[in-house]
């Protein structure tokens, strides 16, 4: 079967029902912003894809006001049992549309077909349809017979999972009684503004959820803007710490989701097949440009030639590609800016004396495309063992005993998530007490549960999104 292979099977982007031009959505209706429109490209193809209207100061104040007139007149004194039925109205309509919403998640992202539609999608309705269960048993959280919503909360998300990210901020927001005004990253604003069409779909009240497309700026408005009560931030731990400084003694409530530098520690008594797959879907998937990524590979020196041997032949065989194709694994990434940071720091571990060895699939000859690359002889002094690459580039390092796997896996000032691989459930918890990462994963990686709370330490962040606890970044208590 050395000749084998796969037909392409791509999917149709007309499925996308692409516009032309897009509009920002304030107070129930679409409409021009006062900013600069932008051109949101293709990643596959470095094609444009649509303009988008942007938002300036005015539009941003017009979006607030907006959503204060809505908590204070119609969101907030809702019944729970109303707002619960505006949830699973939306959760329903992402399901119906689901096929539409990942192709233009892949068009404007360029991750693969499989994992928009596979994974993005289906995992943004089940928040709407978890926190909509939510919705009237708020008294029944473990934070007092009568929680209040704050009032208008403030997203602000990136641009490697825009339909989930959207999904972790909008549907605890308005489960707790909160109306938002958010705004999606400039690189993939498309399906946000869909999301407004289903918001209109589901008979949302206006002004519950706004969208504000642009750059940077819109974003330091919004979080800055005096009449907004609670900013929930995912993007680089850079731009969280400015926004904590601008929110210093203001009184706001804040989460932080960052950046990370996630270590996948391989046990000697790990079942090695199942952990090399959890080892490629923890680095490779969505070209790694996932801020949990299992970027570092801790493997025990015992068995680092076999388990290395095994993680090649398995990298050997991603196909690389058009990410509409529905038999593509690592798909196009999603800017030059960030291809050129991904290259600049694969260059610097290959200056500092690591061995780097990348897939042999070829590169579409347009588009922002990077081999699947693993790196060996790695030191912890190394800039790609320390730094967050956001791409697809494994960094490997061994150790001998757990206590120095520990450490070396502490060794990072970042703390978001960890993964362990080990047939003893004694050995995976007294590691798991021990990594200091909001979440560890025993024999898996990158899984995700609205029902689980998800957060990090140090420069990963603060706070948590997602299950009971992930409630109270959203309740004045």
């Amino acid at each position: 079967m050395s000749g084998w292979e796969y037909a392409p099977a791509p999917e149709s982007a007309a499925v996308a029902n692409l516009h032309a031009r897009y509009r920002m959505f304030v107070d129930g209706e679409f409409t021009d912003g006062d900013g600069t429109p932008l051109t949101t490209l293709n990643p596959a193809t470095g094609e444009p894809l649509a303009e988008v209207a942007t938002a300036a100061q005015s539009d941003v104040d017009t979006a607030v006001r907006a959503a204060r007139r809505a908590f204070e007149r119609t969101w907030g004194p809702m019944p729970g049992a109303e707002r619960a039925k505006y949830l699973f109205r939306i959760a329903r309509l992402i399901q119906e549309r689901g096929r539409e919403l990942a192709v233009l998640e892949t068009l404007d992202n360029g991750k693969p077909i499989k994992e928009a539609r596979d994974s993005d999608i289906p995992t943004a309705a089940a928040h709407f349809f978890h926190h909509a269960g939510w919705a009237d048993k708020l008294g029944y959280a473990g934070y007092g017979p009568e929680p209040r919503p704050l009032g208008v909360a403030a997203g602000v998300i990136p641009w490697n999972f825009p339909l989930l990210m959207l999904a972790w901020k909008i549907a605890p927001a308005l489960a707790c009684g909160n109306t938002v005004v958010l705004k999606p990253a400039e690189t993939t604003p498309l399906s946000a503004l869909v999301f407004g069409e289903l918001c209109q779909e589901a008979g949302l009240p206006p002004g519950v959820v706004n969208v504000l497309p642009g750059s940077g700026d819109v974003g330091a408005q919004l979080v800055a803007h005096p009449d907004v009560d609670k900013v929930a931030f995912t993007g680089s731990t850079a731009v969280g710490k400015e926004i904590q400084r601008t929110l210093a003694g203001t009184g706001k409530k804040l989460t932080l989701e960052l950046g990370g530098k996630a270590a996948n520690i391989v046990f000697d008594d790990a079942p090695l097949d199942q952990a090399v797959e959890g080892v490629v879907g923890g680095i490779f998937f969505n070209q790694g440009q996932v801020c949990c990524a299992g970027s570092r590979l801790l493997v025990q020196e015992s068995i680092a030639e076999e388990l290395l041997g095994k993680l090649r032949s398995r990298v050997e065989l991603l196909r690389v590609g058009d990410p509409l194709d529905k038999n593509t694994d690592v798909g196009a990434i999603n800017s030059a800016e960030q291809l050129a940071r991904i290259t600049d720091l694969v260059a610097a571990g290959e200056a500092e004396g690591a061995t780097r060895w990348s897939s042999s699939c070829p590169l579409p000859e347009r588009g922002f495309f990077f081999s699947p690359t693993v790196f060996g002889d790695v030191q912890q002094s190394m800039r790609v063992a320390r730094e967050e690459i956001f791409g697809p580039v494994l960094s490997v390092l061994t150790f001998r005993t757990p206590d120095e796997a520990i450490a070396k896996a502490n060794n990072t000032p970042y703390g978001l998530s960890a993964g362990v691989w080990t047939e003893k459930g004694s050995r995976a918890l007294w590691a798991a007490q021990r990594l200091r990462a909001g979440v560890v994963w025993a024999n898996t990686f990158n899984r995700f549960d609205p029902t689980a709370p998800f957060g990090g330490y140090r420069e990963s962040g603060f706070g948590r999104e997602g299950g009971r606890a992930g409630l109270e970044a959203y309740l004045d208590v």
